[in-house]
Order: C-alpha cells, then sequence, then structure tokens
C-alpha cells in the first residue's frame, strides 16, 4: 500500500518527507507546540505565589538613611493628635519585622495558594494531553487520507481502462453513445475523487504540522501504529480510572481544596495579628544635647480587630460561598468525565465492528463488480448496472481502508478521556 503512496508524495518538492511515528510526532509536539510551553509557564508562575505567599511567616528586614533638619524647638503640630518634636539629624539603620502568629491565616493562604499550583499543573497536564490527542487525530487523518487517496488511484485507473474499451467498442459500433457517455461519466467521477483525495492529503498534513507546533506545513512519510490493545468489555472501571486521573478532575479537586482553605483564610481575618519589630542603628550627625551617637529599640504589637463595618464577614462569606462554587464545578466535571468515558467506549466499540463489517462489504461489492461486469460483457445488462456495481465497490474500498484509522482515532479518544499518560 505504501508504494501507491510514494509517487504522490514525490511530487510535492516544497514539502519534507521524513519519516514519522505516532509516537515520535507526539514528543515533537510536547517539545515545540506553544499551548503546552504556556501551560508549564503558567505552572511555574503560580509555583512563585506560593513562594510569596509564604514570605509573610519569614522575617523581614530593610535599611534607612535618614536627614532631617527642623528650626529650633519646632515639632508636627497639624495633621496627628500627639506633637513629635524633630531634631536635626543624619542617621542610618537597619529595621526587621517578624510575623509571631495570626492565628493561622497565613498557613491557610499557604495552602489556598499551594493547591491552587497543584490546580494549574493539572492544567498544563490538561493542556498537554488535549494537544497530544489532536497529533494523534491528525495523525491518523492523514493516514487515512492518504489511503483514501491510493483507492481513488485505483479507481482512476481501473475506470480509465473500462472507458477505453467501451471507446473501442463504441468506434466499432459494438457499444451505444449512451454507453461511452456513463463510462466517462464514471471516469470523470472518479478524477473529481482523486483531486479531491489530493486536497484532503495537503490538508490533513498541515493539520498535522499545527498539531505538532511546527510555523510551516511539512509532509511526512507516515509509519502505520501497532496495533491497539484489547478493548475493554465494561466502560464501568474506565470511568473510575478516569475519575481518579483525568487533570481535569484532579485540577477541579485542587480548585475546591484552595477555595476551602481560602475560605479558612478569610475567616481568621477576625482574629488579632501578634508581630514584633525591632530596630537598631547609628546617628553620625546628630544634636548631642538630646540624642546619642546611637540607637536601639524593640517591640511587640497585637492588632486586635474591633469593627470595620461588617467587612471581614462579607469577605468569608463570599469566599464560603465561592467554595461551594467550587464544589459543584467538581461534580459537574465528574459528571461529563463518565459521560465522555462512555461516549468514547460506544464509539471504539462501533469502530472495532466496523472493521470486520466493512470487509466482508468489500468482498460482497468486488464479487458484485465482477458479476455486473460479466453480464456487461455479455450484452446481458446496461452500463447502469456496471456503473453501479463500481460505485459500491469505490465506497467499499474507502470504508475498508479508512476504519482501521478510525478505531484507532477512537481508542486515542477513549484513553484522553480515562486520562491515560503518554
Amino acid at each position: 500500500m505504501r508504494k501507491l503512496f510514494l509517487p504522490f508524495l514525490l511530487t510535492i518538492s516544497a514539502w519534507s518527507q521524513d519519516t514519522l511515528t505516532l509516537p515520535q510526532a507526539e514528543a515533537l509536539a510536547v517539545q515545540n507546540h506553544p499551548q503546552i510551553k504556556a501551560a508549564l509557564l503558567a505552572a511555574a508562575a503560580a509555583n512563585q505565589v506560593t513562594i510569596q505567599v509564604r514570605s509573610a511567616d519569614y522575617p523581614t528586614f530593610f535599611g534607612n538613611v535618614t536627614a532631617a533638619g527642623a528650626i529650633d524647638n519646632s515639632r508636627l503640630a497639624a495633621g496627628n493628635l500627639n506633637n513629635p518634636i524633630i531634631y536635626n539629624r543624619i542617621s542610618t539603620g537597619i529595621t526587621a519585622s517578624q510575623l509571631i502568629t495570626d492565628f493561622g491565616r497565613t498557613s491557610a493562604l499557604v495552602s489556598s495558594a499551594r493547591q491552587r499550583a497543584e490546580a494549574q499543573q493539572d492544567t498544563a497536564t490538561a493542556t498537554r494531553a488535549a494537544i497530544l490527542l489532536q497529533v494523534d487525530a491528525a495523525f491518523y487523518s492523514a493516514l487515512r487520507a492518504q489511503n483514501v487517496l491510493a483507492v481513488a488511484k485505483e479507481t482512476v485507473n481501473n475506470r480509465q481502462v473500462i472507458a477505453d474499451q467501451v471507446t473501442a467498442l463504441a468506434n466499432s459500433k459494438l457499444k451505444s453513445g449512451l454507453d461511452l457517455s456513463f463510462a466517462n461519466v464514471n471516469l470523470g467521477e472518479a478524477k473529481l475523487l482523486l483531486a479531491d483525495a489530493q486536497n484532503q492529503v495537503r490538508a490533513t498534513f498541515a493539520d498535522l504540522s499545527a498539531a505538532l507546533g511546527l510555523p510551516q506545513p511539512r509532509e511526512f512519510h507516515l509509519v502505520d501504529p501497532a496495533e491497539p490493545s484489547p478493548l475493554a468489555t465494561d466502560p464501568a472501571p474506565l470511568i473510575q480510572e478516569a475519575e481518579a486521573r483525568r487533570p481535569e478532575i484532579l485540577s477541579a479537586r485542587a480548585q475546591f481544596a484552595a477555595a476551602q482553605s481560602f475560605a479558612r483564610a478569610e475567616g481568621d481575618l477576625k482574629r488579632p495579628t501578634v508581630s514584633a519589630l525591632g530596630s537598631v542603628g547609628v546617628n553620625p550627625l546628630y544634636d548631642d544635647t538630646h540624642l546619642a551617637n546611637r540607637f536601639a529599640a524593640a517591640g511587640v504589637n497585637v492588632n486586635i480587630p474591633v469593627f470595620n463595618g461588617h467587612l471581614f464577614s462579607a469577605r468569608q462569606t463570599e469566599a464560603e460561598i465561592r467554595a461551594q462554587a467550587a464544589e459543584q464545578s467538581l461534580k459537574d466535571q465528574q459528571n461529563r468525565v463518565a459521560r465522555d468515558v462512555q461516549v468514547a467506549w460506544l464509539n471504539a466499540d462501533n469502530a472495532r465492528e466496523r472493521i470486520a463489517l466493512t470487509v466482508e462489504l468489500l468482498q460482497q461489492a468486488n464479487l458484485a463488480l465482477d458479476l455486473a461486469q460479466g453480464r456487461y460483457d455479455l450484452g446481458l445488462s446496461s452500463i447502469v448496472e456496471l456503473s453501479q456495481a463500481q460505485l459500491q465497490q469505490t465506497s467499499a474500498q474507502i470504508s475498508a481502508a479508512t476504519a482501521k484509522y478510525e478505531y484507532g482515532l477512537q481508542r486515542a479518544v477513549l484513553d484522553f478521556q480515562t486520562g491515560v499518560t503518554k
């Protein structure tokens, strides 16, 4: 069958014709596709958010350089309840602050950020799986298009032979002009089929190139994939596997857990916050009647929320409602995955059955064409009967040539819906 593809592939000099297997195509897509790279970068960025939130647990150090000048006996008299005096000075020092406890709010925020990062990583895994499914679909579509092209070429050759025979017989007055017209119509339809098949091959390779993340269309010599493993007789175990492995469900679970953690953190806003602050430094230039050449101080502050217009309670209620919405989204995702696995299994089972049915159909179509050809040669039937038999054979050839690849594609879809990792 591959020999039939080679002359067509050699006519397209502008496109590369490297040999490509399905695992190679998947690896190439993982390496090149921008959507996969973008998803991985988004997951890496989400990990940095966890570090940002966790930084509240660590001490903070910052340096200060302050210079001040004031008129004698100057105090800040407006804008404050107290009137702090200002001394002429140039000072430098280091200040450190440390959160002692906020009674669990920061730890809850860290958990929420970490779970959102996990959800983003699961989203990246889902993006990767979706791209690989696109690669599989494009790969099988290209194989199917090549097989249809081979059938089209064979059809043109066979109908050209018949048209030549009818032409010769018509010229000898042994066949009517009607027979010649039907023969030429059949030949024209075969040529249209060939033109469509050639265009479909180019289109499928353009799709494959895009799925591989290539900037320009390329044509490859595709290698038939290995036969899929036997199909499960019952989809129920596959649904259970999908609920445990599908990255969309894992992402929804992580989002739900993150929403719950954030709701706990918002509830902790009502609790006090205890922090420590210390500062140490020197005064290179100072008023020695009021200041020393160095300074140091430390203190502890307790912030106790009293009333802020129900802000904290509203934030907690909002977070709890969003957590409930995330739970419902998780349930919806589980329901849709169960449905998708069921449908994918049914389609794969149907495609498997079609392989044997199309082989049997082709055998019957070949037999019918042989009988119609014999009857026509003996003058026992019209060319209409022969044309109908030729059409049925062509349709059966296309169905038989594509059934195997349709089954491979449906198995790839089932693996995707089940969450099989590649």
